[in-house]
């Protein structure tokens, strides 16, 4: 699983980087809200981790952006600060969890997978859109000038690019999401997949494609 870990002290942030690998996970380390801004609009993650009081963007402002945009990626807020209005001003901004400093590692993991557990239910509507194509979850229909019936990998692959719009996803992180409980199959799964949906969107005339191929990562776009 993939995190965005923005913290501006580098030490601190060196150490978390350090656990949270060594715990099976990548990261991202950002030191500051721009880059994390950007991170966060371009990437793929699970789980976001944003310290609040960062130079360029402070974290509350980083997450707003992101919650503007449609991103329902779970994010967990750090801070120092041990006030409560604090702690209401990064959950109404759209956070979902907070840990204040200093904490215990082991709280923070069990944090994010409480959060990257959930994320599949409480963080997705039942009815996702991009452009003018709907995908019913309940039904795994998809549809716009016409409907269709997707089988449950090709629903779970679906979403998951429409909960990543314009975001590069690449063979082995699409895997990882979708197939991960699946001993027989091989990451070349991914393309035979992605093909499918291809022509389902074209079935539906979707206003959206997916654009790239197995080497470079593939992106959903909606077309002008």
């Amino acid at each position: 699983m993939k995190l965005l870990l923005a913290e501006d002290e580098k030490a601190m942030s060196m150490a978390l980087a350090a656990i949270l690998e060594h715990s099976g996970y990548t990261v991202d380390a950002v030191y500051d809200g721009a880059e994390a801004l950007e991170k966060g609009r371009t990437g793929a993650y699970d789980c976001m981790i944003f310290d609040i009081m960062m130079p360029k963007m402070d974290g509350v402002a980083v997450l707003k952006e992101l919650r503007s945009s449609g991103d329902t990626t779970p994010v967990i807020m750090l801070t120092a600060k041990a006030e409560i209005d604090d702690r209401i001003t990064g959950l109404d901004a759209g956070a979902d969890d907070y840990l204040t400093k200093p904490f215990a590692m082991g709280e923070l993991l069990a944090r994010i997978r409480s959060m990257t557990r959930r994320s599949g239910e409480t963080f997705t509507p039942d009815t996702l859109t991009a452009g003018s194509v709907r995908l019913d979850l309940e039904e795994q229909e998809l549809s716009c000038k016409n409907a269709v019936r997707l089988g449950n990998k090709e629903a779970k692959l679906m979403k998951y690019f429409m909960l990543n719009p314009g975001k590069c996803l690449s063979a082995d992180m699409i895997f990882s999401h979708i197939w991960k409980d699946d001993d027989d199959v091989t990451v070349d799964i991914v393309w035979m997949y992605v093909s499918y949906l291809r022509e389902k969107l074209q079935a539906v005339q979707a206003d959206i494609a997916i654009s790239g191929n197995r080497e470079q990562g593939f992106s959903l776009i909606v077309q002008s």
